[in-house]
C-alpha cells in the first residue's frame, strides 16, 4: 500500500478534519486538510493529492459538485464523498460516475480503511 501517498480532506467541520486527518496519519498516510473546496481548488496541493474525500454537504460547492469540477478539468483524483445526511439517490448517482466510496458518518473505520486500500492497490496496477 502506497503509505506516503497524499490524502486530501476537504470538509467544512473543523473537528471531523481534526480527527480524520490524526486517523489517518495515525495509519501512515500524508494529509492535507481544507475547510472549503474552493480552498481545495486553489492548492498547489491538489496536484500531489492521490485520493480525495471530501464532504458531500458543504457551502460554496459540495462534494458532489467539486468532484464533477475536477473529472471536467480533467483533474480526476480518487474520491471518496462522506456526509452526516445520506441520500440514496445521490450515493448511486455518485457511485455510478466513478466515486470510489459514498460513506457515512459517524464513518466506519474499517469501511474508510477498506476504500483506501482499494484505492491505493488500483493504482499500483499495471
Amino acid at each position: 500500500m502506497a503509505k506516503q501517498s497524499m490524502i486530501s480532506i476537504v470538509d467544512d467541520d473543523q473537528s471531523f478534519r481534526e480527527s480524520l486527518s490524526r486517523l489517518l496519519r495515525s495509519l501512515g498516510y500524508a494529509v492535507s486538510v481544507f475547510p472549503s473546496a474552493i480552498e481545495f481548488l486553489a492548492s498547489p496541493k491538489i496536484a500531489a493529492t492521490a485520493c480525495l474525500i471530501a464532504d458531500v454537504h458543504m457551502p460554496e460547492i459540495t462534494g458532489v459538485e467539486l468532484y464533477k469540477q475536477l473529472i471536467r478539468t480533467k483533474r480526476a483524483i480518487p474520491t471518496i464523498l462522506v456526509t452526516a445526511y445520506p441520500d440514496d439517490r445521490v450515493e448511486k448517482q455518485m457511485l455510478a460516475s466513478g466515486v470510489e466510496c459514498y460513506l457515512r458518518k459517524p464513518l466506519e473505520e474499517a469501511h474508510l480503511i477498506n476504500c483506501l486500500c482499494s484505492i491505493f492497490e488500483r493504482s499500483k496496477a499495471p
